[in-house]
């Protein structure tokens, strides 16, 4: 399912610039993640040039990517996306909550607008299937959380 933007809000989105914090851990399940977010944010009107896409070593490396992001006063939003699936220790508890506080604890203290497009799994199955282009896909869902973020922003200013 297709997020719709009106014109209006297409114009105003078109003229901000977003960056993409991505993990690359998996680095086939973050292409497929950035692919989709580039494809949200190309549907509200954002033209690939104007989405930066950043490469951390893993998702427990997001929320500081995010920070700078979110400082440099370069962007209107952050999608910050990767994957994470459970292996044979707590590690996995571990980073998922950190990530999911980081991102918060960013977008909280910048109030910039930071997405939590971080797939939290059992198997690569699981991961792919939510990074796929359908309507769970992580990517495009996260660009339109902090398109949708930005637009409140935006409208509060």
């Amino acid at each position: 399912m297709a997020e719709e933007f009106s014109a209006a809000e297409s114009e105003r989105l078109g003229r901000s610039e977003f960056a993409v914090c991505v993990g690359t851990f998996y680095p086939e399940l973050a292409e497929r993640l950035v692919n989709g977010a580039v494809e949200g944010f190309s549907a509200a009107g954002v033209s690939a040039a104007s989405v930066h896409t950043f490469e951390t070593p893993g998702a427990f490396e997001l929320p500081l990517a995010a920070k700078w992001c979110a400082e440099s006063g370069r962007f209107a939003g952050v999608a910050c996306l990767g994957a994470v699936i459970r292996g044979e220790t707590d590690h996995y508890d571990y980073v998922c909550s950190e990530a999911a506080r980081g991102i918060q604890q960013v977008q909280l203290e910048t109030g910039l607008p930071c997405a939590f497009g971080v797939i939290t799994c059992e198997t690569m199955e699981q991961a792919l299937a939510r990074s796929g282009g359908d309507k769970r896909d992580q990517g495009r869902n996260a660009a339109v959380a902090v398109l949708r973020m930005a637009l409140i922003r935006e409208a509060l200013a």
